[in-house]
C-alpha cells in the first residue's frame, strides 16, 4: 500500500494530466456529433480487433477438442461405408447370424475404432506404437491399424485395460501382404529392412507384373487383418533382380510415422470364424 501512495505522489502531475486528457476527450466526443461519430468508429475498430484476437486465441485452445470431435465424426462416417458390409448369400439357405446389420440388412464385416497415439518410435530396429484405447474400449489383438488417410500403420499385438501396443510397419518382424493397385496380379510381401523410416521393401513381385515408379501399393485383402485397398505406399525405386525373376522394389509409406497423432483400429467381425476354421484345418494335419 505504501508503494502505491509513493507511486501516485511521484507521478501525480503525469497521472493528473492523463485524467484531464481523458476527460477532455470524453467531453469532445460526447457533445460534438462529428467527433462522437469519429470516436465511435475508432472504438468499434479497436474493439473489433481485440475481439478478433480473442477469438483466434480461443480457437487455438479449442483445437484439441475440435480435433477429437472430428475424428469421432470420421469414425462414424467410415463405419457407414458400403465396403464395410457384406450381403450374405441366401440362395441356398436361410442365414441367421449375430453379426450387426445395417439398415439394408447387410452384414457388417469391418468396424473402425478411433484411437489417440500416446507413444511412437521410429529410430529403433523394432518400433512400436502405443494407443490410448484398450480392452475396456473394445479393442482386440490382431486388429489392423491405419492412419487418418487410410495408410497402413501396423497390427495390434498387446492389449491392456485402457491401452494397446501396435507393431509398427517399421519393425523387423512385421510382414503384411500387398498388391499393386493397377495390377492385382502383382502381389508380394511388405517388410522393413531397419534402415530408413517411411520406406519399406516390397518383395516377391514377379517381373511380369506391370510395376513402375509412382505406382500405388495396397493391401490385398487375403488376410483377415486389413480390408482390401488400404494404402501401404507408392513405389519409390524399382529394378530387376538379375538372380531371380522378381523385382527389387522400395516403397515410400503412405503413413507418416514421424507425425502420428490419431489412428483407426479395424475390427473384423468375421475373424473369429475364420480363425476357428484355420485352427481346425491345422489340427487335422497334425
Amino acid at each position: 500500500m505504501r508503494n502505491i501512495f509513493l507511486f501516485i505522489r511521484r507521478y501525480f502531475n503525469f497521472l493528473l494530466f492523463l485524467l484531464l486528457q481523458a476527460f477532455s476527450i470524453y467531453l469532445i466526443t460526447h457533445y460534438n456529433k462529428y467527433h462522437h461519430a469519429v470516436g465511435s468508429a475508432m472504438m468499434n475498430e479497436v474493439t473489433g480487433k481485440i475481439n478478433n484476437q480473442y477469438s483466434e486465441i480461443n480457437e487455438f485452445f479449442l483445437l484439441k477438442k475440435k480435433n477429437k470431435d472430428l475424428h469421432l465424426e470420421n469414425e462414424r462416417l467410415r463405419n457407414q461405408l458400403r465396403l464395410n458390409f457384406e450381403t450374405p448369400d441366401t440362395t441356398n439357405r436361410l442365414v441367421i447370424d449375430s453379426i450387426p446389420f445395417d439398415t439394408l440388412g447387410n452384414h457388417r464385416k469391418w468396424l473402425y475404432q478411433n484411437a489417440r497415439v500416446v507413444s511412437n518410435s521410429v529410430s529403433a530396429q523394432n518400433n512400436f506404437i502405443v494407443l490410448a484405447r484398450g480392452a475396456a474400449q473394445e479393442l482386440m489383438k490382431d486388429e489392423g491399424v491405419v492412419d487418418t488417410n487410410n495408410g497402413v500403420v501396423g497390427i495390434v499385438t498387446d492389449i491392456s485395460e485402457n491401452f494397446a501396443v501396435v507393431m509398427s510397419l517399421l519393425h523387423k518382424d512385421s510382414r503384411i501382404s500387398g498388391i499393386l493397385k493397377n495390377d492385382p496380379n502383382g502381389g508380394g510381401s511388405i517388410t522393413w529392412d531397419g534402415k530408413e523410416p517411411n520406406y519399406l521393401s516390397f518383395s516377391n513381385v514377379r517381373q511380369s507384373a506391370k510395376a513402375k515408379k509412382g505406382d500405388t501399393v495396397i493391401t490385398s485383402g487375403i488376410t483377415p487383418t486389413f480390408p482390401y485397398g488400404m494404402m501401404i505406399g507408392t513405389i519409390d525405386e524399382i529394378r530387376a533382380d538379375k538372380s531371380t525373376n522378381n523385382f527389387i522394389i522400395k516403397i515410400k509409406t503412405t503413413a507418416n510415422f514421424y507425425n502420428l497423432q490419431y489412428v483407426y483400429a479395424i475390427k473384423n467381425f468375421q475373424r473369429e470364424e475364420i480363425d476357428r476354421l484355420v485352427e481346425k484345418a491345422k489340427s487335422r494335419n497334425l
